[in-house]
């Protein structure tokens, strides 16, 4: 019997003892077999890192931030790509996407997200690209009320 993990950043609850990277790394590799998955990877990613800040630096985080909110009413993929490429460049940006030794971004107040990629992953493959669209969604939610409250 596997004991259940916990993770420090987001609070998903672990049934299997795994973590949320490898739940993560699990849904990437499912983008593989299910073509509407795939279809969902800007919000797969952006979801995962925004419900783990210290992956961003500060500024990352405040781009990523703006950028779900922004595919969720609608942006592309691929117009958030041209957009990007004036503001994202390494050579237009001064600061860091990534977090760096100790900068990282973080949130005033932990979040409690009513959704993680636990959740997602326990819906299983074939209903994965409806619950990351739900993830997101919900994310975005929260952040909406924690950004209402500052």
């Amino acid at each position: 019997m596997n004991a259940v993990s916990r993770c420090d950043e987001c609070l998903a609850s672990h049934l299997d003892g795994g973590t949320c990277e490898e739940k993560f790394h699990t849904l990437l590799g499912w983008e593989h077999e299910r073509e509407t998955l795939r279809a969902q990877h800007h919000l797969l990613v952006l979801t995962y890192h925004l419900q783990h800040p210290s992956l961003y630096s500060p500024d990352g985080l405040t781009y990523a931030r703006r950028l779900l909110a922004d595919f969720l009413v609608g942006l592309t993929p691929t117009a958030a790509r041209a957009r990007g490429r004036a503001v994202l460049a390494s050579d237009k940006r001064g600061w860091n996407v990534k977090a760096t030794g100790s900068v990282h971004g973080s949130y005033a107040a932990r979040p409690q997200w009513p959704v993680t990629i636990a959740d997602v992953i326990a819906s299983g493959k074939d209903e994965a690209a409806e619950q990351v669209q739900r993830w997101a969604r919900t994310t975005q939610t929260v952040l909406d009320r924690m950004e209402a409250q500052n």
